[in-house]
């Protein structure tokens, strides 16, 4: 199917969304009992940790972790935000710098200012966009404004309704900031991210079964393969481990003197959607097919580019002394195995 196509669907009882684009899947969202990235708590300090830059807080869901903190008594009451998925046996990763989210804006209450998405180029949509954030009572709050990139497409009164949802909303969580541990908002679950983030325009499908009907059930047990197809019949082997995950690039039965290059080429524009559908980050290592060294450099252009579209920060760190390419990618997700189970 040519497109866009948005599938809100089921697996078993957990709620999960999938976007595929001209027949291929390329996001999966599923629901779990972790909790989501985006919940803010009402937390309670401890003791500052010595040597590691930061405090455990007490939540309603178990130990969190803030880094870089200063100031904070012991038994002190503050508003923490989740930022990702902790790893077993570690506490949640939590920030102060909270950000209410959704489909046209993000309210920032700790940085004043209306910025509009540079996705946005027209100069009529960008002047329209602003007169309809600044007819809210933003500026008067003192919160920031980020306009995202679906506000091109959004009406006025659509703009404007979500923006003054979200100020409402960052109200009544900054009003609320005494008291004992609790939660206050739970993140945005599959279906509502969905919303939310794949913003561009796409067919919606929500009658049960859609999964079955356009091979996504297939596709996820494919991902659960450590085995990736690329074109030209290579294939790359991703696997996680506890310290990092592990990419293997080979380039199958090709023998042509390009044949590593060009395999790697097409490991780095495939690499972000393979890492997103497998919900993996952390520390990733890439054992790439056999290259020149001057060939490096295209490696790293391709590399550059496939991430820069991608949802989750990544930093490229570079190359290792014996020739293995690394990245650190933050854990925005669960890993599908874990999110299966």
């Amino acid at each position: 199917m040519k497109g866009r196509l948005i599938i809100l669907d089921h697996i078993g009882d957990r709620e999960a969304a999938a976007l595929m684009v001209d027949g291929r899947l390329e996001d999966l969202l599923i629901d779990t009992d972790a909790p989501r990235p985006g919940t803010i708590y009402r937390a309670v300090a401890r003791r500052p940790v010595k040597g590691q830059g930061g405090l455990f807080l007490d939540t309603p869901d178990g130990s969190a972790f803030l880094r870089q903190v200063r100031g904070i008594a012991p038994g002190q009451s503050m508003l923490v935000q989740v930022t990702g998925y902790a790893e077993p046996g570690k506490a949640l990763p939590v920030t102060q710098k909270l950000l209410f989210k959704s489909r046209f804006a993000i309210v920032t209450p700790e940085a004043p200012g209306i910025n509009i998405s540079r996705a946005i180029r027209n100069d009529e949509d960008r002047i329209r966009i602003r007169a309809a954030a600044e007819a809210t009572p933003a500026e008067e709050t003192g919160y920031g404004l980020i306009l995202r990139s679906a506000c091109q497409s959004g009406s006025d009164d659509e703009i404007i309704d979500d923006i003054t949802a979200m100020l409402d909303l960052a109200d009544a969580v900054l009003a609320d900031a005494d008291g004992a541990a609790e939660t206050l908002t739970d993140g945005d679950g599959p279906h509502l991210m969905a919303w939310r983030d794949w913003s561009e325009p796409a067919t919606v499908e929500t009658e049960p079964g859609g999964f079955n009907r356009h091979g996504v059930t297939d596709d996820i047990d494919t991902l659960k393969r450590p085995r990736a197809p690329l074109p030209g019949g290579a294939s790359l082997y991703i696997e996680p481990t506890r310290a990092l995950v592990a990419v293997d690039v080979n380039t199958g039965s090709d023998t042509s003197l390009a044949a590593g290059l060009k395999a790697n080429i097409a490991t780095a524009r495939d690499l972000p959607r393979q890492l997103r559908l497998r919900g993996l980050g952390g520390q990733i290592t890439l054992d790439l097919a056999p290259m020149a060294k001057k060939d490096r450099r295209g490696f790293e252009t391709a590399l550059r580019a496939a991430f820069k579209t991608d949802t989750e920060d990544t930093v490229l760190a570079g190359w290792t002394p014996l020739g293995h390419y690394e990245l650190q990618r933050k854990r925005g997700r669960l890993a599908l195995a874990e999110a299966l189970q």
